[in-house]
């Protein structure tokens, strides 16, 4: 585990922030990629809840 030191020497037990940077917005292959697995997730959803209908 990392500490900071203190002007006094003593430990500080806080965790060291990691340093910040920001995110990327999707490409545009990306976005295509992520309209097609959530269709495909939507898809999934609906065919377990018809299986569920007529199973049952």
């Amino acid at each position: 585990m990392r500490y900071t030191v203190e002007d006094g020497g003593r430990l500080n037990n806080f965790a060291v922030e990691p340093k910040m940077y920001e995110a990327e917005p999707p490409s545009a292959n990306e976005k295509r990629n992520y309209i097609i697995l959530g269709a495909f997730a939507v898809s999934l959803v609906v065919g377990v809840f018809s299986i569920a209908f007529v199973v049952s």
